[in-house]
């Protein structure tokens, strides 16, 4: 889906948010959603000038990293950005529904529409084992409290009569962490929900937010304490530029130094390896791959007969943040990704102090005036491999832990490329049978198409894949680079 215009939209609001801090003028935030919607302007999207300006109120409190579904109109923005310069961490739980960006959608269900012709045939209802679908004043009618979603009605319909009305994020959720409250709005239930993203990317009205962490990140570097930026593999391909000038920016922004998180997952790779070998050797008939926070996430809640299957290794961010503070103890560790639950992981992270996303990124070079073509080439410390860089795009994992292996015999690796309720299901079974059909190392993407399809995306995945296969494709082997200091770290 074009996310254009929501994306846009985010962005103005956190750009006004930056600005207002580095100009000190966070006391006239109330202004925001005034400005941005003055007296006689163009209502763009809603009804009324008056339902545009209570959204950008609310974006704005999401933007402040607070949740709005407690919002009682009444408090005011300055109220909020009061709690967010006094506040020693973000909150726990990491989105949050913007209720009046929530069109508040029609129910889920499948759904007869005037196309029926009512038919001699009548394939529809002999086909239907649940009995849901009868004939009245000669059309189908489907019968919503029998009616089980199969879908088999759709699939015989001759004239393409059926169809299932979806609702976007209830849809894309893999666990049904999100549906409708009795208001007929979107509400998560976090005991559920795995912090995929699939329902921030897939709401076309953008009523699905993360909770920004960009102000208490700024207030860490305008306190003058080290912040160091760890860039995911990722951030390839999302502006038309190299990483080496987005690492650049990211320091004319105020950050002390940037790492990529590639480095990190070099570890990740030759740990999980090892891990792998282990396992195997001692008889086990599969392994799953560790480093999406989602699928572990999903583990962890939904399917923890799956955790002696799971590898035991760390994520590329954990040990690249543990990188960090073994050389700078006393350092802020910001990771920047696509990833929605990085922030999930980076609560439980003793490394990780704090995660921002492309999109606050892209909007913090917008707020800084900074124009990323005309930086200089940022030099990284440390190099990072081919199989590290390519980690972002489905695959890559599999393919990097086969490198590390060399030639560990009957190596048969598969991909679950996206997380959804049948791969969801496929998981359980392989973890009640213990066997996976598909191979023997099995590399987890939440996002279809990896990390590159991560719902903070600035850039389509076709793009960002191809960007950053040239890119990995210029460094070297992990084998052919030295362990060095990024080996002298923990499982």
């Amino acid at each position: 889906m074009d996310n254009s215009n929501t994306t846009h939209l985010k962005r103005e609001v956190l750009v006004r948010l930056i600005r207002a801090f580095l100009n000190q003028e966070m006391k006239d935030l109330y202004k925001l959603p005034f400005e941005m919607r003055p007296k006689n302007a163009e209502v763009p999207y809603r009804c009324c000038i008056y339902k545009e300006r209570a959204i950008l109120r609310q974006r704005a409190i999401a933007g402040l990293g607070f949740g709005v579904e407690n919002d009682d109109e009444i408090t005011s923005l300055n109220e909020y950005v009061q709690k967010a310069m006094h506040r020693d961490k973000p909150d726990e739980e990491i989105l949050t529904v913007v209720e009046t960006a929530c069109k508040g959608c029609v129910p889920s269900r499948v759904y007869v529409t005037e196309l029926c012709q009512g038919c001699v045939a009548r394939p529809c209802v002999s086909t239907c084992k649940f009995g849901a679908i009868q004939i009245k004043d000669g059309k189908s009618v489907i019968d919503g409290e029998k009616c089980k979603n199969c879908g088999m009605c759709m699939s015989v319909c001759p004239y393409s009569a059926i169809v299932r009305l979806k609702v976007p994020c209830e849809d894309a959720c893999p666990v049904g962490a999100i549906a409708k409250n009795e208001k007929g709005h979107a509400e998560i239930d976090f005991d559920k929900c795995i912090s995929c993203g699939a329902c921030v990317g897939a709401c076309p009205f953008a009523a699905v937010h993360e909770k920004s962490q960009v102000i208490d990140i700024l207030k860490q570097i305008k306190s003058g304490k080290k912040v160091v930026a760890m860039v995911a593999p990722a951030v390839v391909g999302q502006l038309p530029v190299s990483v080496n000038k987005i690492a650049q920016a990211l320091v004319d922004c105020g950050f002390s130094e940037v790492f990529e998180v590639a480095q990190g997952a070099d570890i990740t790779a030759r740990t999980e390896a090892e891990d792998y070998r282990e396992r195997m050797e001692k008889g086990d008939e599969f392994m799953t791959t560790s480093c999406c926070a989602a699928y572990n996430e999903l583990v962890d809640k939904h399917i923890p007969e799956l955790k002696p299957f799971r590898s035991e290794t760390r994520t590329p961010m954990h040990y690249t943040a543990e990188l960090v503070k073994k050389k700078y103890p006393d350092a802020v560790t910001v990771f920047i990704g696509p990833c929605v639950a990085k922030r999930k992981e980076a609560q439980k992270d003793e490394y990780t102090d704090f995660v921002m996303n492309f999109e606050e990124m892209g909007a913090l070079f917008v707020a800084f005036n900074i124009e990323v073509a005309n930086c200089k080439d940022y030099e990284f410390a440390n190099e990072a491999s081919k199989e590290g860089r390519f980690f972002a795009v489905t695959g890559g994992v599999a393919e990097s832990v086969k490198v590390a292996l060399k030639d560990f015999p009957e190596f048969y690796p598969t991909c679950v490329n996206g997380l959804n309720p049948k791969s969801v299901r496929d998981l359980k079974n392989w973890a009640k049978k213990g066997q996976c059909p598909e191979g023997n190392l099995v590399e987890i993407m939440a996002c279809e198409g990896g990390c590159v399809a991560g719902s903070a995306c600035l850039n389509n995945k076709r793009i960002t894949t191809k960007k950053i296969t040239e890119y990995a494709n210029s460094s070297k082997c992990i084998n052919d680079l030295p362990e060095g200091e990024s080996e002298k770290v923990s499982k």
